[in-house]
């Protein structure tokens, strides 16, 4: 009696590797769609920007010549102080990033290592604060900062220390929760290591935990950085003047002006203007990355 051998099917003798990279071709070119789409725009800035024309008629997705002019145009201009609004989105960028996560730091550490009555419900109020859109308490701002301005008129509306101080008033929000989680991960006993030796409270905090919890006030930092250098809506309520405004909502004034006729020098002043953020970024990524999952790990 002989037995009938039957002979391996095709599938049977590719090798499983290559089955799997076969099955996987169009993952690779989903992602390949969605990097160009994702890229698009910012070719077409950095077209629009190099195209000595300078006109949105004149632009094109793929460069047709190279020129500096719309860069040289828009750094000298007396009638738009590009420089003027780069130095005022700095200070209030930078200014506002520093107070800001101190501010929420000293909130954390408070919510997180000291027991004192109405804490629970301090938290809560803060997490109720933010479910309501920002939007609602603008007409009030404004108003109390006209009203404010005819007594001090150095904070007063059109001011960028108003508006810092604006920015200030917000500094309470999201981030005291999460610098509480973090400060949450580091043991209570090396607080009570200290205390004994003789340290308050203020001396624990400074020389102590916040070398202990840097990977996270570096992310609240970036958070806050790019948050407050691209913010618009507040910004373009209180800043009037040309000299006061900052960069964001200088170069919206480009377009005010004449969207055709300024908008090489608007894709210019746009790529300028992303430099800093992409700085923060690449100077704080390691911590970034540590304060994003030490929590989640610890």
């Amino acid at each position: 009696m002989t037995q009938t051998q039957t002979a391996p099917s095709r599938a049977s003798t590719v090798p499983v590797g290559k089955r799997r990279r076969s099955g996987l071709w169009w993952r690779h070119a989903l992602a390949v769609v969605a990097l160009i789409w994702a890229l698009f725009p910012v070719l077409f800035i950095l077209s629009a920007a190099l195209n000595p024309a300078g006109t949105l008629s004149a632009a094109s997705p793929i460069p047709q010549q190279f020129s500096l002019k719309n860069f040289t145009d828009l750094f000298t201009s007396t009638t738009f102080p590009f420089w003027t609004w780069f130095r005022n989105s700095l200070i209030v960028a930078g200014l506002g990033t520093v107070f800001q996560v101190f501010i929420g730091a000293a909130a954390a550490y408070a919510f997180s290592r000291l027991r004192w009555s109405g804490r629970r419900a301090g938290l809560m109020a803060l997490l109720l604060a933010q479910m309501f859109p920002a939007l609602l308490a603008f007409p009030a701002l404004y108003v109390m900062f006209v009203r404010l301005g005819e007594v001090l008129p150095g904070i007063g509306l059109n001011t960028l220390w108003g508006l810092l101080l604006v920015y200030l008033g917000g500094a309470m929000g999201a981030n005291v929760w999460l610098l509480k989680g973090y400060f949450d991960t580091i043991p209570t006993s090396m607080d009570e290591a200290a205390k004994m030796d003789g340290a308050s409270h203020a001396r624990i905090f400074f020389t102590m935990t916040l070398r202990l919890v840097a990977p996270i006030l570096a992310t609240v930092g970036i958070l806050a950085f790019v948050m407050l250098w691209g913010e618009f809506l507040l910004a373009s309520i209180f800043l009037l003047d040309q000299d006061q405004r900052t960069l964001g909502v200088g170069l919206y004034s480009l377009n005010m002006a004449d969207r055709n006729r300024y908008f090489g020098m608007f894709c210019a002043g746009a790529l300028v203007a992303s430099i800093p953020p992409v700085l923060v970024y690449l100077g704080l990524q390691k911590q970034l990355i540590g304060g994003l999952t030490s929590g989640s790990v610890k």
